[in-house]
């Protein structure tokens, strides 16, 4: 059994389909995640008695090395996804399919519905997402690789930073590192801030130079055969302010608090008020205002999403990352993100980049 045909057993089990009841799985995701399918046109219909790949005849080739166990349905341009999935599911006699409500477009749930006439459609959420929260070996393996490719990257990019940079440069030269050390994209695009615009959790690149303050703030991911990673690193390009000092030592001790709490029947609330407790008895509450960390995978966010305001609990084999911040306007901020793996006994940090902000120091 491969492990996409284990993984769609895995769902079944989950399911518990009769017969005349389908699942529609229409998330590219997903649809990877169950068939292998790497083609960005395709529906996975999942009945009780055998799953249907709908795709269209510019994947006929790749559909034969691909989903080679799967009965697959290959339409011309003369029709529609609908009208394969109409045909399919008139031949399997199916009642009542199951739709992913969290992805689906309401464009698409109003054609299928009027398509599919006396078809009941039942609304699920996070099916196939909470199967994917569990890594495999095989998935992990990969998430390791990307690890490694996201971190040489960044050690070549650091050896070679001048004052003259822009952060748009910078930005564009992980992403050649990354694709250089075997990366098929990135993650994100990565965000790299100078000085107050370190600040910006989520701030585009600009073409401020390096050079102009000493905080610098890079978040990045390389994505290895469809997985994924996601650091962040605190560099210093000159001496340290006393001020930079003194937030990046709170945030790190947030950090190694909510890492220390990562064991597998962990509350994720706790996992998450770790990091929270530690910034705001510091003062810093008002400038930690985004979730402690989330699930990565083949999306850089999955489940479990590590906030205030989930419930639910840690398991092993389940690779999230741990990613507090202060944010100070006008100043700069810090994050520190690491990519960790809940053990059968604990936890493993998956990133090995240092931390000590003296040995982050870039000396130009």
């Amino acid at each position: 059994m491969t492990v996409f045909a284990s993984r769609r057993a895995r769902l079944l089990d989950k399911l518990h389909l009769e017969r005349g009841e389908s699942f529609l799985v229409t998330n590219v995701f997903n649809v990877y995640y169950l068939t292998g399918f790497t083609g960005s046109s395709g529906w996975l219909l999942v009945t009780a008695d055998k799953p249907f790949m709908i795709s269209d005849s510019r994947y006929r080739t790749q559909l034969s090395e691909e989903c080679s166990d799967l009965e697959c349905v290959i339409r011309d341009s003369a029709s529609t996804a609908l009208e394969s999935l109409a045909s399919t599911v008139g031949s399997a006699k199916i009642q009542t399919i199951r739709i992913e409500a969290d992805s689906m477009t309401k464009a698409t749930y109003d054609g299928i519905d009027a398509e599919l006439v006396g078809v009941e459609l039942v609304s699920t959420s996070a099916i196939v997402e909470e199967l994917r929260s569990f890594k495999d070996e095989s998935e992990i393996a990969l998430i390791r690789r990307s690890i490694d490719v996201n971190q040489q990257a960044f050690l070549a990019v650091r050896a070679q930073l001048r004052p003259e940079q822009t952060e748009r440069s910078v930005a564009f030269q992980l992403e050649h590192e990354m694709r250089e050390r075997g990366a098929t994209g990135v993650s994100f695009d990565p965000i790299v801030g100078v000085g107050p615009r370190a600040a910006l959790p989520h701030g585009h690149p600009s073409l401020q130079t390096i050079g102009a303050d000493p905080i610098l703030l890079i978040d990045w991911g390389a994505r290895v055969d469809r997985y994924i990673s996601d650091l962040t690193r605190i560099l210093v390009t000159g001496k340290i302010p006393p001020k930079l000092r003194e937030i990046y030592d709170i945030v790190l001790e947030a950090q190694l608090a909510a890492i220390a709490a990562i064991h597998p029947g962990a509350e994720i609330k706790a996992v998450d008020a770790a990091a929270r407790k530690v910034i705001e008895g510091a003062g810093f509450k008002e400038f930690f205002g985004h979730a402690t960390g989330h699930g990565i995978g083949l999306q850089v966010h999955e489940n479990p999403n590590i906030s205030p305001i989930r419930d639910g609990v840690l398991a092993a084999s389940m690779v999230v990352t741990v990613e507090p911040g202060i944010y100070l306007p006008d100043f700069g901020g810090v994050r520190i993100e690491d990519d960790i793996l809940v053990t059968e006994s604990g936890r493993e940090v998956l990133s090995t980049l240092t931390k000590d902000l003296d040995e982050c120091v870039v000396e130009f």
